[in-house]
């Protein structure tokens, strides 16, 4: 019995067809190319309401933020829902041969749970929240980042690559007013989450002490800061503080600081997005870092 051509097209077409989603997706991953909103599936997102989650329970989502958080030993694992073409993808062997449990699903199963708007590439890990971190694990790290209520977790995830890309030692927050570990903030972070401490601290003035007695000279960014960023460096360790979009620094960390300065910018635009800013001053900070 002949074998009918048109099979053998359908197989070729959806050959190629995955073969072009996973160069595309993976494009997305490294940053080369733009996530597309999913305006397709906006409609939905008015009827879908989060499951509630319990204290000590985190979905991570998304390829490369789950991939790093499997990589991670400090991970606490306690399930991976994936679709069989997302588990190809992950590299990480079969189903069976995890020491964690593995369910096999839908893009739709995983919709009803993360919301139509979720990019979660067909798989979602459920894990502890990772293990606290305290200030006094900073010793050995001559460069750390300072949020001062900047609230929305895009931003925070992606300070935090931008702070693993520069070698900080860790990005520290209050507990207040500030994004707690989650799949939003853990996808914009593109798996930095699990390559620097996310340390959430009570009060930020005792904490800027406690900085300053490890070695570390505060900085805050302030676009009316007397002094240039880079004529504000000294000494051999830096906390760079940088406060929320609009409202910038509050009064007290602006007190508590042992420096006050500002990003020159001779073009017509004279604000940034934090995340920007930060990039910015840490680049800075890693200059006069490499010389002294």
């Amino acid at each position: 019995m002949s074998k009918d051509p048109t099979d053998d097209k359908s197989a070729r077409d959806t050959h190629y067809a995955t073969l072009r989603r996973q160069v595309r997706d993976g494009k997305r991953e490294r940053g080369e190319i733009p996530t597309p909103a999913p305006q397709k599936r906006r409609s939905a997102a008015g009827d879908w309401t989060p499951p509630p989650l319990a204290p000590d329970q985190v979905q991570l989502y998304g390829l490369h933020t789950v991939r790093a958080a499997l990589q991670n030993p400090e991970r606490s694992l306690v399930k991976l829902c994936v679709t069989q073409n997302a588990l190809i993808r992950l590299e990480i062997g079969r189903a069976d041969e995890q020491k964690f449990p593995v369910e096999i699903v839908t893009p739709q199963d995983l919709d009803k749970v993360l919301g139509p708007d979720a990019i979660h590439q067909g798989v979602m890990l459920e894990t502890r929240p990772l293990p606290l971190r305290r200030l006094e694990a900073l010793t050995d790290s001559p460069l750390v980042l300072v949020l001062d209520q900047v609230t929305d977790p895009h931003n925070v995830g992606a300070i935090m690559r931008t702070a693993v890309a520069f070698g900080a030692g860790a990005v520290i927050t209050t507990q207040r007013h500030s994004p707690t570990e989650s799949g939003v903030m853990a996808k914009s972070a593109s798996g930095a989450l699990e390559l620097i401490p996310y340390i959430q601290i009570t009060n930020l003035a005792d904490a800027l002490g406690q900085l300053q007695k490890l070695g570390f000279y505060s900085i805050g960014l302030d676009s009316e800061g007397p002094t240039p960023l880079e004529g504000a460096f000294q000494g051999q360790k830096l906390a760079l503080v940088l406060g929320a979009e609009g409202k910038g620094l509050r009064q007290k960390t602006r007190e508590t600081v042992d420096a006050l300065a500002r990003l020159d910018m001779p073009g017509a635009i004279k604000s940034l997005n934090v995340s920007n800013a930060a990039a910015i001053a840490l680049y800075a900070s890693q200059q006069f870092l490499a010389k002294a």
